[in-house]
C-alpha cells in the first residue's frame, strides 16, 4: 500500500484509486493533466482522452481575451466543432443566474463542457457538467485558486455561500504562457488561498478529536506537500517567473486532488474561508463587487492565525461555558441572524433548528468535555500545523498581499459579524465553533 504523500502528481491520477490506511479508497475523476508552456496545443488530445467530439465552450469577457483565441486555434487546427458562449456580465458570480445562462445556451449536440477561466467559471462548469452527466475540460486562466481539480463547487444559492459536491473536471490544461499573464491580483489570490491550508489542516485534526469527523493523515500530508511547494515558489510569482507560476499551479492542482480524495473541502478550508464567504455575501447584499476570493482568504488567514495565537494562552473553563449556555437567548440569536444575513437568514435558522442543532446545550457540553479532556493534544496540533504568525504576515506583505480587513474595504463591524456568525452558515467545525463551545466567542478579542 503506497503512501499518497510520496507519489508524483501523475501517479495520483489512476482510475482504480488508492487504497489507504484510513480504510477508504481515494479516487479523483481527473484523467488528463498538462501543466507547462504551450500546453493548450494538447486540447484536442485531452478531448479525445475523455471521449469528447463537440465541446460546449464558455467564458466571460476577461477570460475570452486571456485564452479563447488560443483555444479556438487548437480546436480549428484539429477540425473539432464546438459551441461558444460568453457570459454577459463583466463580473460573474457563481450563482443561479450564471448557471441558468449556461443552461439556456447549452447546445444539445455537445458532449462535454469546456470552461475557460479560473474559480467562478470552473465551478459553474462543474455544476453544468454534473447536470448533464457529461465530462468537463478546464482550461485554467490564472493560478488564483485551488479548486480546478476538486470535486466541489463554491456557489451562491439563495444568497448563501454553499459548497456543492459534483465532480472534478476529467481534463485540465494549465498553460503557463496564459497563467503568467494573469492580473497581479489573481497571482496573489492563489497564494492567499493556499496559506489557508495551515489553518484548514489544524481545524480538521481538532474536529476529528471534538466531533469524531473523518480524518486521513495521508490526505493531510498531501496537502502539506502542496503548501510547501507553493510557499517555496512564492517569491518568484509576482515576477511572473514561469517556473514559479508552474510550481504554484501544480501545488494548487495537488490541493484540489486532496479535496477530491477526501470527498469534502475540509482539507483546504477553515475559518479563514468563512471570513471570505461572509464578506462576499455582505458585498452582494449591499450591491457591491467583492474582492477576489483568494485575497479575502489571505486576510482571513492572517486574522485566524492571530485568533489562534490568543487561544493558545487560554484554558477550557467549565464555568465559562455553563454561564454562556445559561445566557444564550434563542430569540436574540435569530434576530441577530436576520440583521446579519437579511433574506438569507430564514434558511440558515431553519437548518440550525431542524438539522444541525449546534446550539443545543447538551451537545455543546459534550463537545466542551472533549475539548477540556484533550486540550494538551489540541495545543500540540496547533504547534505542529500552524506557521509563525509574524513570519507569515511578513511573507504576505513582501508580496503586496493585504493582511487586514480594512485594506480591502471591510469594516470592523463586518469583520465581527463574520467572526461571530461564521459557525452559522454550514455544519462545519471551525475555530469559531470551538470558541463558541468554550463560551468565549462573543467576547473574544479580535485585536
Amino acid at each position: 500500500m503506497g503512501l499518497l504523500r510520496d507519489k508524483a502528481l501523475s501517479e495520483l491520477l489512476i482510475p482504480n484509486g488508492h487504497a489507504c490506511a484510513c480504510g477508504r479508497t481515494h479516487h479523483a475523476g481527473l484523467q488528463y493533466l498538462k501543466i507547462g508552456s504551450g500546453v493548450i496545443r494538447f486540447l484536442p488530445e485531452a478531448l479525445a482522452e475523455i471521449g469528447c467530439k463537440k465541446p460546449f465552450l464558455f467564458c466571460d469577457i476577461n477570460t475570452y481575451n486571456a485564452a479563447v483565441p488560443q483555444v479556438l486555434d487548437a480546436l480549428k487546427q484539429a477540425d473539432i466543432p464546438y459551441t461558444l458562449f460568453q457570459l454577459s456580465k463583466e463580473h460573474v458570480e457563481p450563482d443561479e443566474y450564471a448557471v441558468a445562462q449556461l443552461q439556456a445556451a447549452f447546445g444539445s449536440t455537445c458532449d462535454c463542457v469546456l470552461s475557460v477561466g479560473s474559480g467562478v467559471l470552473t465551478d459553474c462548469g462543474k455544476v453544468l457538467a454534473h447536470r448533464h452527466n457529461l465530462p468537463q475540460v478546464a482550461v485554467a486562466t490564472a493560478p488564483s485558486m485551488d479548486g480546478y481539480a476538486s470535486n466541489s463547487s463554491s456557489m451562491i444559492e439563495k444568497r448563501v455561500k454553499v459548497t456543492m459536491y459534483n465532480a472534478c473536471p476529467q481534463a485540465i490544461l494549465a498553460d503557463t504562457d496564459i497563467l503568467k499573464a494573469a492580473p497581479e491580483r489573481m497571482l496573489k489570490a492563489g497564494l492567499g488561498d493556499m496559506l489557508a491550508k495551515y489553518i484548514a489542516l489544524c481545524e480538521w485534526r481538532i474536529s476529528h478529536i471534538v466531533t469524531g469527523e473523518y480524518y486521513c493523515e495521508e490526505i493531510a500530508a498531501l496537502m502539506r506537500r502542496s503548501l510547501q511547494t507553493i510557499v517555496a515558489a512564492a517569491p518568484g510569482l509576482l515576477a511572473r517567473d514561469e517556473k514559479a507560476v508552474g510550481a504554484v499551479t501544480e501545488g494548487l492542482i495537488l490541493s484540489g486532488l486532496a479535496m477530491a480524495f477526501a470527498e469534502v473541502s475540509r482539507p483546504a478550508s477553515g475559518l479563514e474561508h468563512y471570513f471570505s464567504h461572509l464578506w462576499e455575501m455582505f458585498a452582494l447584499r449591499d450591491g457591491k463587487v467583492p474582492e477576489l476570493h483568494g485575497i479575502q482568504v489571505g486576510v482571513g488567514t492572517a486574522l485566524t492565525l492571530k485568533i489562534l495565537d490568543r487561544l493558545r494562552t487560554m484554558k477550557p473553563d467549565e464555568q465559562s461555558v455553563k454561564q454562556a449556555i445559561n445566557a444564550f437567548d434563542q430569540q436574540a440569536w435569530e434576530t441577530d441572524m436576520r440583521r446579519v444575513f437579511g433574506g438569507a437568514a430564514e434558511e440558515l435558522i431553519h437548518k440550525e433548528n431542524t438539522l444541525w442543532h449546534k446550539n443545543d446545550p447538551g451537545a455543546r457540553m459534550k463537545r466542551f468535555a472533549r475539548i477540556r479532556d484533550h486540550w494538551d493534544e489540541i495545543l500540540t496540533i496547533m504547534d505542529e500545523e500552524l506557521p509563525d504568525t509574524a513570519a507569515t504576515i511578513a511573507l504576505m506583505k513582501s508580496l503586496r498581499l493585504p493582511v487586514s480587513p480594512r485594506e480591502i474595504g471591510i469594516t470592523d463591524q463586518q469583520t465581527l459579524d463574520a467572526f461571530h456568525h461564521s459557525r452559522d452558515i454550514r455544519d462545519k467545525y471551525l475555530t469559531s465553533s470551538m470558541l463558541w463551545d468554550m463560551g468565549l466567542l462573543d467576547d473574544f478579542p479580535m485585536e
